[in-house]
């Protein structure tokens, strides 16, 4: 699936919340107070309720599913009726410059490690590993937002990168 922002958008990323509908309403709330103009999540979101926080956060949202989402089908239908851009293993985002942004979960390393060596994207985000990541591939830039339900690297967190600067930013989630 495939989504479309202006190229000095703030994007707010975030991943694993494993159904945990209030930390990551502070996780929304955190980024939104930062300047996000989108968000991304980036798999295992496990309950529609997170998913309808997403679309209620009154910025777009772009989904992609991960290996603990079971119910892909209520997800998806509660991502129509939101508005949010969804897809199952890859989501899309042209950031209207000829940058694109790719998400993935990275249960499937194949997938991610097709999306960073392609070539195709700036920007490539997952989630998975329960641990932040801020690499460069080449010319691809890899950002894993960390986790909000069981960090493996400390306290939970999620990432906002300022696609105008190129800068990102880890914020601790409470």
């Amino acid at each position: 699936m495939r989504g479309c922002l202006e190229s000095d958008v703030k994007i707010g990323i975030l991943s694993d919340s494993h159904g945990r509908t209030k930390r990551l309403a502070s996780a929304l709330k955190a980024l939104l107070d930062r300047g996000a103009e989108a968000v991304v999540h980036c798999g295992d979101i496990c309950a529609v309720e997170c998913l309808e926080a997403l679309c209620a956060c009154g910025v777009p949202a772009h989904v992609v599913a991960g290996n603990m989402d079971r119910h892909v089908a209520r997800l998806q239908t509660a991502a129509a009726r939101g508005g949010a851009n969804f897809a199952w293993e890859v989501i899309e985002v042209d950031l209207g410059d000829g940058r694109r942004l790719a998400a993935t979960h990275g249960s499937d390393e194949a997938v991610l490690e097709q999306l960073i060596s392609g070539g195709q994207f700036a920007y490539v985000c997952h989630g998975h590993t329960h641990r932040r990541r801020d690499e460069r591939i080449g010319a691809v830039r890899v950002i894993n937002p960390g986790a909000l339900y069981h960090p493996r690297d400390g306290k939970p967190t999620v990432a906002l990168l300022d696609c105008r600067t190129d800068q990102l930013e880890f914020l601790g989630v409470g």
